[in-house]
C-alpha cells in the first residue's frame, strides 16, 4: 500500500488553491482573448491512426518461399507474421490472427497468391494481388496435425502431409478436401511393421505428375501411384530422413538423413541405395564407414546443362567441430565449398532460371534465411561472393537502446550523409544485380524528407533515410572507438556499473539544421560530434570530468548564483581536464579506498584518425563519487547557436560550453531550487517513491529491461554492498529512484521572469516531480569574443508547477506558431584561417539579448508532463490552458509536432492510446487505443514526429512506422508498393521430336478427374473445417465507410468490374487450357488404338 505524506499533500493543496484563485479571473480573461486571437485550424477530421510500413528483418523467422515468375520472396515469422519482399524499397508486412508460428509457404506460381502452413493446423490462401494482402480463404484441420504441404507448379491440388503419416489433398481454389486420401498404412503396407513417422516430406516426379514421392521421418521413402492408388516402390534406409529432392529427370532422388549421409536412389532400384556420400566425414583407412556427422537438415539437387550438377545442403559438419558456425556446403563436381554463417540456418532455396520442375534448373543463387539475417549467395561467380543486401535488414545488428525520428530536414542533408557514409561500404560483394525483383513501387506523394536515428548496445549510431516510407542506411557512426578497450575482465575496473555494454547509447539529441550531435551513454558518458566533410586527425582528444553530486545540507543552500570559477583551456592544443567541484566537501580526498573521481570509461591517449563525417568536439564523464557510481543520464540537449550543451540525472544538472571546453554549471536538482524549494527535504531521509508505474524518464531509463535489450542500468544488477556506505550528506542507495532527477531540459529564446519586457536565451528545466525551473543565460557577443568571454548562467527565481514528470516543453508565438530555439546553419569547420576569420565577420549573432527583436508581444510556454499539459502565458506566467490527460496511467512520450500547416500536442501513453491535442487550447482531437505497453523496449523507442508520423520498436529487429494523419491514411494506398505485377510464365520446355514420338517425356495427370468430388467422393467434414477470409470484395466493402466511404466504393465498382473481368479471363484461359489436354488425350487415345483392330478392342 502506498503511504502519503500528508503534509506535503496539504502544502500542495494549499500552494494551488493560492495560485488558482489569485489568477482565477486572469486566466479566464486571457483564455477568451486567446481564443479570439488565435484561430485554430486542426480539427478531428484532420486525425486517422494506421500503421505505415514495418521495416528491417523479420523476428524470429520460420519458413521461407520463392515465386520464380514474380521474383517475390516470402518470409514466415514464429510470432505468425508474413513478410513478403520485392525489389528493394517494395515489401510488405501481413499478420495471421492467430499469432501461430508460420511452418511452410508455398506461392501459387506467377498467380499473386500464397499459402501459408501454420503450427495451429490451418491453412491460409493469401491474395497477393492487392497492395495489402489479405486471406481469401482458411482451412483448419481437427483432427491431424500439419507438417509438410507441396503445390505442383501450375496445379490447382495441394497435397496435406501429417504427423499421423497420411496425405490429404486440398482444392486451391475453392479451399476444400477432396475425397483422395494416402493413408499411411497403405503407402508402406508390409514393409515396416511399425508406424513410418510423420510425413516429412511429398513432391511429384518430374516428369510424370501421377507418382507422388512420399518420405517418411522414420527413414522409409514411398512412390505412390496416384491413379492405380497403390505404391510402385518403397524405399528403406536405417537413418531418420529429414529432406528429399529430385533429379530433373525423375529418375534418381536424393535424401539428407540424421547422421550427416546423403543417400542417391535410382527409382527403379528400391533395394539399396546407388550412392551414399557424408560431405564432411571424416574418410577411414580400413574401408569402415564414416564417423557419424549431425544431421544435414536440408537438401537441393539442381542440374545445369553445361557442367555437373549441383548438390547443396545445410548442416551436416562433424561432431568434433565444436564452435564451428553454422555452414551452407555447395558440392559442384568435384568442389565441396564449405560457407559459414553468421547465424543459424533456418532454410534456404537455390533460385534457378526455371520454374518446371522437369528441365535443366539452372541455378544462379541461394537464397539463405538465418536466425538474425538473410544471405544471397552468386552461384555464377567463383569463390560464391554475397549479393549486397538491398533491403534495411541491419537495424539489431547491435540491439538498439534507443531511436529518434526527424521530419521535414533541410534537402541537403541526407545527400551529406549518404556521401561520407558511402565510404564505409564494404567490398567485394557480387557484381550482378539483386536478384530478387519483383513487384513496382508506389507513387511518391510526400516532398519532405524523413530521418531516422538509431542508437544500439554496442555504441553506435546509424542514420537512416526514412523518406517516403523507404528506409536506407545512410552512415554508421561508432562512439566506443573514443574510449580505451578492455582487453580482459581483470583490466575493467570502472565498467562495472553496467553489465556487458558500457558504450550503450541513450539519448540522442540532434540538430538538423547546424548538424551538432550529442549522445548520452550508459557509462555517464556524453560525446559532443561536429560534421565535417574533412578527414582529421585529433591529436588529444578534447575531455571534460564532471563531479555531479546529489547533496542534502541542514543549512539552506545558496541561490547557486555563484558558479565555482573554471580554468580556462591552455594555450596549447591541449585542453586541461577540467574537474569542477559544486560543494567544497572534503569527498574528494578519500583515504579510505573508496573509488573516487573516476571516470566509467578510459578515453584513448593516442592520436586518434576521424574519417569524414561526424566527429569528436568533446568527451564529458561523471566521475565516481566517494565510492558511488555516477548515475546514469536522463536528459540532454544542445544548442548550436549558444554553443551549450546540457545534461542531467538523479543527482544535478551540469552545463558546459563546448566551444570553450568549459563548465558553466554544476548543481544538485536541490541547489536549481535555491531558498524556493518547495520540498521539505532533510538528510537521509528518502522520499516515497511515485506510483509503482515507473512512470518517470527516470524510471524509464532505470527500470527493469527485458534482457533481449542488454541495455541494463548501473543500478540494475549491482549488489546492495556497493552502496552501503552511505555519508552524513548523502541520501543512500534505496532512493535513488525517488530522487527528483532532471527529465527534460530545453534551450529557448523567452520571457524568463514575470518583469521582462523581452525574450532572451535561457533554458528551461523540468524535474520527475513536475517542477519547471527557468535558468537565464547571459552569452557574449558572437566572433572572437564568444571564444574568449564568459558565459555567465543563473536562476531566475522561475518555478513552474504540474503533476508527473516533466516529458516536454516548447514555445508558441502570438499566432500560435512553434518558436524553433535558436541553431547555426551548418558551414565546414576545418577551414583556412582566412575563410575562418571572414566566416567569424558573417556569423549572425541571434542570439544575444541585445540583438533579439525588441518586442513585448507574449508567448505561450507549451508543457507536458506524465499526467498533464499546461500551456502558460509569458511573460505574465498565468496557465491559460490546463488538460489532464490521464488519471489512471502515465504519458510516456509527449511531442509538440506540427501537421497541416498547424501544431498539436501528440502523447503516448502506456495505457495504449495516442492522443493528439490542439494547440494552444488543448482541444482532445483523437483519442485511439492503439497499443499496450508490454515491454520496455516500446517505451525507449516511440517517439512522434511533425507531418503525422511516428514510430516504435516493435520486435528488437524491426521498426513499426505508424501516421496519425487523415491526409497521410488517404495516400497511403497509392504510396505503397505493387507485389503482383504482370509478368508471362515462361514456356514450357520442349520435349524434343523422339520423346514426343516414343512416348518419352513428361506425362500430365488429370487431377480433376482423379480428386474431383465425383471421382473421389466427399471428404470427411469433421477432419478441416474451411473459414471464408476477410480478404474478398466482401471485406473491403465493409471497411468501406467513413470520409472517404464513397470514394471507396467508386474504386470498389472499378475493383469488382476488374475482379470479373479478371476471372472471365482466367475461365477462358482454364477452357483453352481444357480443350488443349483434351486434344492432347485424344491424340494419344488415336496414337495408342491407331493400328489396332476391332476386335483387339
Amino acid at each position: 500500500m502506498r503511504k502519503f505524506n500528508i503534509r506535503k499533500v496539504l502544502d500542495g493543496l494549499t500552494a494551488v488553491s493560492a495560485v488558482a484563485s489569485a489568477s482565477s479571473a486572469a486566466q479566464q480573461q486571457q483564455a477568451g482573448n486567446r481564443e479570439t486571437e488565435i484561430q485554430e485550424t486542426l480539427q478531428s477530421e484532420h486525425f486517422q491512426l494506421c500503421k505505415t510500413v514495418r521495416h528491417g528483418f523479420p523476428y524470429q523467422p520460420s519458413a521461407l518461399a520463392f515465386d520464380p515468375v514474380q521474383k517475390i520472396l516470402a518470409i514466415g515469422t514464429q510470432t505468425g507474421a508474413l513478410r513478403l519482399f520485392g525489389r528493394p524499397g517494395v515489401e510488405c508486412y501481413c499478420q495471421h490472427d492467430s499469432g501461430a508460428a508460420v511452418i511452410q509457404l508455398q506461392f501459387l506460381i506467377n498467380e499473386g497468391a500464397l499459402v501459408s502452413a501454420l503450427a495451429d493446423d490451418t491453412l491460409h490462401l493469401w491474395n497477393l494481388r492487392q497492395k495489402r494482402p489479405a486471406i481469401l480463404h482458411s482451412l483448419k484441420f481437427n483432427r491431424e496435425r500439419i507438417t509438410f504441404c507441396h503445390l505442383p507448379f501450375q496445379s490447382k491440388w495441394l497435397y496435406v502431409g501429417t504427423e499421423r503419416g497420411n496425405i490429404h489433398i486440398v482444392n486451391v481454389e475453392s479451399f476444400t478436401l477432396s475425397g483422395y486420401v494416402i493413408m499411411w498404412n497403405k503407402a508402406i503396407e508390409l514393409s515396416s511393421k511399425s508406424h513410418p513417422g510423420p510425413v516429412v516430406h511429398i513432391s511429384d516426379n518430374p516428369m510424370d505428375e501421377g507418382k507422388l514421392l512420399i518420405g517418411f521421418e522414420s527413414g522409409t521413402v514411398v512412390l505412390w501411384d496416384l491413379k492405380s492408388k497403390k505404391a510402385d516402390y518403397r524405399y528403406t534406409h536405417d537413418e531418420a530422413i529429414h529432406s528429399v529432392a529430385w533429379h530433373h529427370e525423375g529418375k534418381q532422388f536424393i535424401c539428407s538423413h540424421s547422421d550427416g549421409t546423403l543417400t542417391i536412389w535410382n527409382v527403379k532400384s528400391p533395394t539399396k541405395p546407388f550412392q551414399t556420400i557424408t560431405p564432411h566425414g571424416k574418410q577411414l583407412k580400413d574401408g569402415k564407414k564414416p564417423e557419424p556427422c549431425k544431421p544435414i537438415l536440408k537438401v537441393e539437387y539442381k542440374t545445369t546443362r553445361a557442367g555437373e550438377p549441383f548438390i547443396i545442403l545445410s548442416g551436416g559438419l562433424s561432431y568434433d567441430t565444436v564452435g564451428r558456425r553454422p555452414c551452407l556446403t555447395v558440392m559442384h563436381g568435384k568442389s565441396t565449398a564449405v560457407l559459414e554463417m553468421d547465424y543459424s540456418i533456418v532454410d534456404f532455396l537455390t533460385l534457378c532460371e526455371t520454374p518446371y520442375p522437369n528441365d535443366f534448373q539452372e541455378p544462379y543463387a541461394v537464397v539463405v534465411l538465418l536466425e538474425k539475417d538473410l544471405v544471397l549467395i552468386d552461384l555464377a561467380q567463383n569463390g560464391y561472393p554475397i549479393f549486397e543486401n538491398p533491403y534495411p535488414l541491419t537495424i539489431h545488428e547491435s540491439p538498439v537502446t534507443c531511436c529518434e525520428y526527424f521530419a521535414d530536414c533541410p534537402v541537403d542533408l541526407i545527400p551529406a550523409l549518404y556521401s561520407v557514409g558511402a565510404r564505409q561500404k564494404r567490398q567485394g560483394y557480387s557484381k550482378k544485380e539483386w536478384p530478387i525483383s519483383g513487384g513496382n513501387w508506389g507513387v511518391i506523394t510526400q516532398s519532405y524528407s524523413e530521418i531516422i536515428i538509431t542508437g544500439h548496445a554496442d555504441g553506435s549510431i546509424k542514420f537512416w533515410d526514412a523518406s517516403a516510407i523507404t528506409l536506407q542506411v545512410l552512415y554508421k557512426l561508432k562512439t566506443a572507438k573514443v574510449f580505451e578497450k578492455s582487453r580482459n575482465k581483470d583490466d575493467r575496473p570502472n565498467t562495472d556499473i553496467v553489465d556487458e555494454d558500457p558504450y550503450a547509447i541513450q539519448i540522442i539529441s540532434w540538430c538538423p539544421e547546424s548538424r551538432m550531435l550529442c549522445i548520452a551513454g550508459v557509462s555517464a558518458h556524453v560525446i559532443i560530434y561536429r560534421f565535417s566533410k574533412q578527414e582529421v586527425t585529433t591529436e588529444v582528444i578534447p575531455m571534460l570530468e564532471v563531479r555531479l553530486l546529489y547533496e542534502i545540507n541542514d543549512v539552506e543552500t545558496p541561490d547557486g548564483e555563484q558558479v565555482p570559477p573554471v580554468p580556462t583551456p591552455g594555450t596549447g592544443s591541449n585542453p586541461q581536464s577540467i574537474v569542477p567541484q559544486s560543494h567544497p566537501s572534503t569527498s574528494s580526498s578519500s583515504s579510505d579506498g573508496l573509488r573516487d573521481n573516476v571516470p566509467c570509461l578510459k578515453v584513448k591517449n593516442s592520436p586518434l584518425k576521424q574519417s569524414p563525417g561526424y566527429q569528436i568536439e568533446l568527451v564529458i564523464q561523471l566521475v565516481w563519487v566517494s565510492g558511488e557510481p555516477p548515475q546514469q543520464i536522463t536528459s540532454l540537449a544542445i544548442n548550436s547557436a549558444y554553443g551549450l550543451v546540457v545534461f542531467g540525472n538523479c543527482n544535478g544538472i551540469a552545463m558546459v560550453d563546448y566551444l570553450q571546453k568549459t563548465v558553466l554549471l554544476n548543481l544538485g536538482t536541490i541547489e536549481l531550487y535555491g531558498s524556493n524549494d518547495p520540498y521539505r527535504r532533510e538528510p537521509r531521509s528518502p522520499r516515497k517513491t511515485r506510483q509503482p508505474s515507473g512512470a518517470g524518464l527516470c524510471d524509464i531509463n532505470e527500470g527493469t529491461v527485458v534482457p533481449e535489450d542488454r541495455c541494463k542500468s548501473p543500478t540494475s544488477d549491482v549488489k546492495d554492498n556497493s552502496f552501503s556506505r552511505s555519508r552524513s550528506s548523502s541520501v543512500t542507495s534505496i532512493d535513488k529512484e525517488s530522487r527528483e532527477a532532471i527529465s527534460a531540459l530545453h534551450f529557448c529564446e523567452t520571457f524568463t521572469r514575470k518583469a521582462d519586457t523581452s525574450p532572451s536565451p535561457c533554458l528551461w528545466v523540468g524535474t520527475t516531480l513536475g517542477t519547471v525551473l527557468v535558468i537565464v543565460l547571459n552569452l557574449p557577443p558572437g566572433g572572437e569574443q564568444r571564444l574568449l568571454q564568459p558565459v555567465i548562467v543563473s536562476p531566475s527565481g522561475t518555478i513552474l508547477r504540474l503533476k508527473g514528470a516533466i516529458l516536454r516543453m516548447a514555445f508558441l508565438d502570438t499566432t500560435g506558431s512553434l518558436v524553433p530555439p535558436a541553431h547555426e546553419t551548418w558551414r565546414e569547420h576545418h577551414e583556412d584561417k582566412d575563410e575562418k576569420e571572414k566566416a567569424k565577420k558573417r556569423r549572425p549573432v541571434s542570439v544575444s539579448p541585445s540583438s533579439s527583436q525588441e518586442i513585448s508581444e507574449n508567448q505561450y510556454a507549451v508543457i507536458c508532463s506524465e499526467k498533464q499539459a499546461k500551456v502558460i502565458s509569458l511573460p505574465s506566467q498565468n496557465c491559460i490552458y490546463k488538460q489532464n490527460i490521464t488519471e489512471t496511467s502515465f504519458v510516456l512520450r509527449g511531442d509538440i509536432v506540427s501537421l497541416s500547416n498547424s501544431i498539436c500536442l501528440a502523447c503516448f501513453c502506456a495505457n495504449g492510446h495516442i492522443m493528439t491535442f490542439s494547440l494552444p487550447s488543448l482541444r482532445p482531437l483523437l483519442d485511439v487505443y492503439y497499443l499496450p505497453l508490454t515491454n520496455m523496449r516500446i517505451a525507449r523507442t516511440f517517439c512522434f514526429t511533425d507531418n503525422g508520423q511516428a514510430l516504435y520498436l516493435v520486435s528488437p529487429t524491426e521498426i513499426q512506422r505508424l501516421t496519425y494523419s487523415q491526409e497521410t491514411c488517404e495516400n497511403l494506398q497509392e504510396m505503397l508498393g505493387e507485389l503482383f505485377t504482370l509478368v508471362e510464365t515462361p514456356e514450357a520446355p520442349n520435349r524434343g521430336f523422339f520423346k514426343g514420338l516414343f512416348g518419352g517425356g513428361a506425362q500430365s495427370l488429370d487431377r480433376e478427374e482423379l480428386f474431383g468430388e465425383s471421382a473421389s467422393g466427399k471428404a470427411s467434414r469433421s477432419l478441416a473445417q474451411h473459414i471464408p477470409g476477410p480478404g474478398g470484395i466482401e471485406g473491403v466493402k465493409g471497411a468501406a465507410s467513413g470520409v472517404v466511404g464513397e470514394l471507396a466504393r467508386a474504386r470498389l465498382a472499378l475493383d469488382e468490374r476488374g475482379q470479373k473481368l479478371g476471372e472471365l479471363e482466367e475461365k477462358t484461359a482454364a477452357m483453352l487450357y481444357s480443350a488443349d489436354s483434351f486434344s492432347k488425350h485424344a491424340h494419344e487415345m488415336m496414337l495408342k488404338y491407331k493400328d489396332k483392330k476391332w476386335y483387339q478392342f
